[in-house]
C-alpha cells in the first residue's frame, strides 16, 4: 500500500530591515542603488510568492526589531533574512534576540561592509546567523531566500 504524501506546507520567511532602509532609492544611491524598499519587496514577491509566504518589516527603532524577532519566533516562521543596517555593528540586543529566538537567520548587507569604514567590519549579529551575504546589492536578499529554501529552513 502506497503512503500518502505529506500535505505541502508553504514556508514562511520574514525579511527584516533596520534603520534608514526605508530610504532606499534616496539615501546614498551610489552605495545602495536607486531601487526602493517597495521595489525590493515587489521583486521578492514576484520571484518567491509561488513557493513561500513572505512577511516584510522595517523599523528605524531597535526595540521594534527586537519585538518583531520575538513575535516571529512565537509564530514559528521558517527563517529570517535580516539587514540590521547600522544596528548590525552596535546592537547587543538585536544579537541576543536572534540568538534566543531559535530562528534560522541569514544576515544581508547591500554594500560590501569590508570596503567601507572600519567600524562596519564587525558584525555583532553574524555569529548567531547561518550565513552572511555582503556586497551583492539587492541580489543578496534573493540569495538569502534561496539558501533558506534549499537548506530546509
Amino acid at each position: 500500500m502506497a503512503r500518502a504524501s505529506p500535505a505541502f506546507r508553504m514556508k514562511t520567511f520574514a525579511i527584516l530591515n533596520g534603520p534608514n532602509l526605508d530610504r532606499l532609492g534616496k539615501r546614498e544611491p551610489h552605495i545602495y542603488g536607486s531601487a526602493t524598499l517597495a521595489d525590493l519587496e515587489s521583486q521578492l514577491r514576484a520571484e518567491f510568492g509561488a513557493v513561500a509566504r513572505l512577511e516584510f518589516f522595517q523599523s528605524n527603532h531597535e526595540g521594534e526589531l527586537v519585538d518583531k524577532i520575538s513575535a516571529l519566533a512565537e509564530a514559528g516562521v521558517d527563517g529570517v533574512v535580516i539587514n540590521g543596517a547600522a544596528l548590525t555593528h552596535t546592537s547587543v540586543a538585536l544579537r541576543d534576540a536572534l540568538a534566543g529566538s531559535g530562528l534560522r537567520a541569514v544576515e544581508v548587507h547591500i554594500s560590501n561592509i569590508y570596503k567601507r569604514e572600519e567600524f562596519r567590519h564587525k558584525s555583532l549579529t553574524a555569529p548567531v546567523c547561518l550565513a552572511v551575504i555582503t556586497g551583492l546589492g539587492l541580489e543578496g536578499y534573493f540569495a538569502a531566500l534561496r539558501f533558506l529554501l534549499k537548506s530546509g529552513a
